[in-house]
């Protein structure tokens, strides 16, 4: 039974099972990268195939980072991370905590690097001048008496050992943020039309309708054009309106989003409407009017005693501009007919003044609608990621010993030391801090 209670731990305990996870994922990733995610059934059918799109479907390829098979690989993952961790960490830890001063002489006399050194001063006085030369140096050095003489042993930075389990920690806090917005999180999309106020979104996998708890108002959509005719930017202004009041507005563009209360509403696409709005003007006055016009729809401007309407219609080209044709009468001579291009204003002489007229598309705007509750241990973890990294890689265990004895009439100095990483820099470390002793006028040092 306990054999195979450690088979099972070793299972799970084992580099061969992190390097089969991490490459598995790997692999899924760059797979989920090519091949669009979250489109529609037909969409892959007409791409891919009836044969492929059902093996895609089966393993849920179209949303393969929500699918079963991938977030068992991320808990299984998440196991090993942690049974590593606690299979490794006491040794790591009895590393950072054991008694050094009870360090063996013929142990430090096998390390690498190590110096000897001989002075006629008594070994009291020595042991004095070398613990002030480690202090001077930034070490903070210990000493216990030993039967032969005395140790002083001086550390920095053992903590760092512990950075490859920083970094463990710095996945699963990702790992988790990223299950926390799979459970709780929400994507859809919501097409408004201006002047339009809706209090909900539909959701993308299920299609159903999901309550937002406040309500988002389009005040207008508008876009800009480069010279050869293509759309530029797209534009929307939103309103926030919660328990009646309005809490917030902002103008949003592609990747400068709305974010409230945990939803961000992107600026994904626009669609033109079937009506219009209709500005007319008497130049003479200044009177103005603005009306929502549709095709074939005869609109009146009482007090102004005009009639106009939209006749005719050259629907939109490839980049969303229109033509009109209107029809007007002021009910003085014969009706004017003429065409409107897009936002471009027409004036139009009449009897006893003149008419400004501008027409304008009215639009749906698409938004799309994220909400990740995830995303905060997500960007911690990888905070929390690189701090690890850091430690693991640029910083390094340094200890440090000198053994002091006398032997006839004369006292013997062995300096040691060690560096779990980065040797190269704590051998010039250690050379120079030999240096400082050698330089020490008081111990008079000489190399044996």
């Amino acid at each position: 039974m306990k054999k195979d209670k450690n088979s099972f731990w070793e299972f799970f305990a084992s580099v061969k099972l992190a390097l089969f996870c991490f490459f598995t994922l790997a692999i899924a990733s760059i797979v989920g990268t090519i091949i669009p995610q979250n489109e529609s059934p037909g969409f892959y059918i007409q791409k891919y195939g009836e044969t492929t799109a059902e093996i895609f479907r089966l393993i849920n390829i179209p949303d393969m980072y929500n699918s079963w098979w991938f977030v068992s690989i991320l808990s299984l993952f998440s196991i090993n991370l942690i049974v590593c961790s606690i299979d490794r960490l006491p040794t790591v830890w009895k590393l950072v905590t054991m008694d050094n001063l009870a360090a063996k002489v013929n142990r430090l006399e096998k390390m690498t690097p190590r110096n000897r050194f001989a002075s006629a001063k008594p070994l009291q006085q020595v042991a004095a001048e070398v613990e002030q030369t480690l202090k001077g140096a930034g070490w903070k050095p210990s000493q216990r008496k030993t039967e032969g003489g005395t140790l002083l042993f001086a550390q920095k930075t053992p903590w760092v050992r512990f950075g490859v389990y920083i970094v463990h920690l710095s996945i699963l806090v990702i790992f988790a943020g990223a299950i926390i917005g799979t459970l709780f999180g929400a994507k859809g999309s919501i097409m408004i039309r201006e002047n339009s106020t809706v209090p909900y979104y539909f959701d993308r996998g299920s299609n159903a309708q999901q309550q937002l708890g406040f309500a988002i108002r389009v005040n207008d959509f508008s876009l800009t054009y480069y010279d050869s005719g293509a759309p530029k930017e797209f534009r929307s202004d939103l309103t926030v309106i919660e328990g009646g009041q309005e809490v917030l507005h902002k103008s949003i563009v592609v990747n400068d989003p709305l974010n409230y209360k945990g939803y961000t509403f992107y600026q994904s696409s626009y669609k033109a409407d079937e009506d219009y709005w209709i500005s007319v003007q008497n130049q003479t006055t200044g009177a103005r009017k603005k009306f929502m016009a549709r095709p074939g729809v005869e609109l009146k401007w009482q007090e102004a005693g005009v009639t106009l309407g939209i006749v005719n219609l050259l629907r939109p080209d490839q980049w969303g501009r229109y033509r009109l044709k209107i029809w007007f009468s002021d009910g003085k001579g014969q009706p004017s007919v003429f065409w409107l291009d897009g936002e471009t204003e027409v004036s139009v002489e009449r009897a006893d003044t003149a008419y400004g007229f501008k027409s304008e598309q009215v639009f749906y705007t698409g938004l799309q609608v994220a909400k990740d509750p995830g995303v905060w241990p997500v960007y911690i973890g990888f905070i929390i990621m690189l701090c690890g990294l850091f430690v693991a890689f640029f910083l390094s265990h340094k200890r440090l010993w000198v053994y002091i004895d006398e032997t006839g009439n004369k006292t013997r100095v062995l300096v040691a030391g060690s560096a779990n990483k980065n040797k190269v820099a704590f051998a010039n470390m250690f050379d120079t801090l030999v240096e400082k002793l050698e330089e020490n006028e008081t111990l008079k040092l000489s190399k044996e």
